[in-house]
């Protein structure tokens, strides 16, 4: 299979958690890590690219609202980000789908 053009495993992570609620990059930060049980640790010189990237790809827009007592910067899913979250989550499926059989002794020869 080629490799197609997307959005990167982390980024998927980061539309996955915008899909869900709108976030500030800290919170982000902290919910993947929670959620991943550290495996997915990022630092925010790691996220915020990712983050601008999305946004310059159109898959997220950003905008900026006080909350306890200072000015956060939250991003939201786009629909376009939706419909790519929709597409690399199929991708991701397949491939994992592809591993696990090659890891547990799958079908080799079928229709042969």
């Amino acid at each position: 299979m080629a490799q197609e053009k997307g959005v990167g495993n982390t980024s998927v992570l980061i539309l996955k958690l915008l899909e869900e609620k709108d976030m500030y990059g800290y919170e982000m930060i902290e919910t993947l890590a929670a959620r991943s049980d550290d495996t997915f640790r990022l630092k925010a010189g790691t996220l915020y690219p990712i983050l601008h990237g999305l946004e310059k790809e159109g898959f997220v827009t950003s905008y900026e609202k006080a909350a306890e007592g200072r000015t956060r910067k939250y991003y939201r899913l786009t629909e376009a980000g939706k419909g790519e979250l929709a597409k690399q989550t199929e991708r991701w499926n397949a491939y994992a789908a592809a591993v696990h059989k090659v890891l547990n002794g799958g079908a080799c020869c079928a229709g042969i």
